[in-house]
């Protein structure tokens, strides 16, 4: 006998709510995030020995629906080249082996990455990558621990004379590094592309992070999904 799924119970608007609410007022999208985790590092995905740091903007609306019309508050603006964004940060920091996310933390859109560095390292790193944005953050006390590889200036890459031999290996070494921290760009593509998740969708940055966290969470399953298979495939066989 078939199920008449027009007189199954669809949640309205305020259950919903209640259901944001108690996700956010105990911190389960993190719990659920940490509980990904752990299970990729019971899988031996998680190595620990090397972290990559990074951010990414997400964008927030000029204006909300309410009846004044007026940008969340919480929401700043930064800018990024020659364009102005309004919005938030997501930083996360990710497993130099596998590319997975093992931290993430939500901020404003205008709070500089390298302030946010030591956030994003788990302890257990010996080696830390970033980009041209994190420079001096050997020098910040909460960032202390891995030994830090940092990117080159773009400017004074270019400036390099590659007709001398120190100036080739300067260079080498910083293909190097971009080559790792290529890794950090899987997990902003997944959702912001895979997932959509390009804008913010709800009023205040607490929320949005609380979404954030079960993002990643999936987009680490995303990302670790053929090894999760050939390990499941090992365990039946």
């Amino acid at each position: 006998m078939g199920i008449d799924l027009s007189r199954e119970a669809v949640p309205d608007a305020t259950t919903l709510l209640k259901f944001r609410r108690l996700l956010l007022d105990n911190d389960l999208t993190k719990a659920l995030f940490g509980e990904i985790n752990a299970h990729l590092a019971e899988q031996s995905l998680l190595m620990r020995a090397g972290s990559i740091v990074d951010a990414t903007i997400i964008a927030a609306p000029s204006s909300t629906k309410n009846a004044g019309n007026t940008r969340d508050p919480e929401m700043h603006q930064t800018k990024k080249g020659n364009a102005w964004h309004l919005g938030m940060k997501a930083h996360i920091g990710v497993d130099a082996e596998s590319g997975l996310v093992h931290t993430m933390v939500g901020t404003a859109a205008n709070v500089n990455d390298v302030k946010q560095a030591g956030a994003l390292l788990h302890g257990q790193e010996s080696v830390a990558f970033g980009d041209a944005g994190y420079r001096g953050v050997h020098k910040r006390e909460e960032a202390q621990g891995p030994q830090w590889h940092v990117a080159m200036q773009q400017g004074k890459r270019r400036q390099l004379d590659l007709t001398r031999k120190w100036a080739r290996l300067l260079d080498k070494a910083e293909q190097l590094k971009a080559s790792v921290r290529a890794k950090v760009e899987h997990p902003f593509y997944v959702i912001k592309n895979l997932f959509r998740h390009k804008k913010t969708r709800y009023k205040g940055l607490a929320k949005n992070e609380a979404q954030l966290f079960s993002l990643f969470g999936l987009a680490n399953l995303v990302i670790a999904k053929k090894s999760l298979l050939a390990a499941h495939a090992r365990s039946a066989s």
